[in-house]
């Protein structure tokens, strides 16, 4: 057993690269993967979730969209795929989760418009259009408000963002807590056991 965990900055067990293969919106992706990513076996049931159940952005939506967490990049691949007119920034603090997006971001012939890049390497005065994340709840509560503490104030006056978390591991409390933030919350969907939020400000 080794230490590692998907939100380890570099993991130290071995790739084993291998293939995910899912479909979105009537198109088939096989994304390479590795181990020492989230969920490297299979597309996240609450990614599943999320990409099933939201709003994917259409060809008419322009500008910088977020992809917090962005693993080995099913949610960053859709988004270059189905808006075109994009910028996606794909952020992890997992360095092989980076260069396997980056790789699957040429995959589907989006290369030049994802940026896979660490946290602190997103430009400062960067705005969102949208945000989409299927957080990392695993690193425990306190860490978790402040990630969205740091990045939703940075969605655009009329842009959305998209969660979704297990209700067994805090969809609700989640939900309220974003709240109390001073966010509008609405409970988009709920499937599987996951809550789909919608979060605008």
């Amino acid at each position: 057993m080794t230490g590692d965990h998907y939100f380890s900055a570099e993991p130290t067990s071995a790739a084993q690269p291998r293939e995910v293969e899912f479909s979105v919106a009537g198109r088939d992706y096989t994304l390479a993967s590795a181990g020492g990513v989230f969920s490297a076996d299979r597309l996240d049931p609450g990614t599943a979730v999320l990409l099933r159940k939201a709003e994917l952005p259409g060809t008419d939506v322009t500008g910088e969209l977020l992809d917090i967490g962005c693993g080995f990049g099913p949610i960053t691949c859709v988004l270059a795929s189905v808006a075109p007119s994009t910028t996606v920034w794909a952020v992890d603090v997992n360095e092989r989760a980076r260069e396997l997006t980056a790789a699957n971001a040429a995959r589907v012939g989006a290369a030049e418009r994802v940026r896979a890049v660490a946290p602190d390497d997103v430009p400062a005065d960067v705005s969102f259009a949208q945000i989409w994340s299927n957080p990392p709840i695993r690193i425990g509560k306190a860490e978790l408000h402040e990630l969205l503490r740091r990045w939703l104030p940075r969605l655009a006056p009329d842009g959305v963002a998209w969660l979704v978390v297990a209700k067994h591991l805090g969809g609700d409390s989640l939900h309220r807590w974003l709240v109390e933030q001073g966010w509008q919350v609405e409970r988009h969907a709920s499937q599987k056991g996951f809550r789909v939020l919608r979060v605008t400000r």
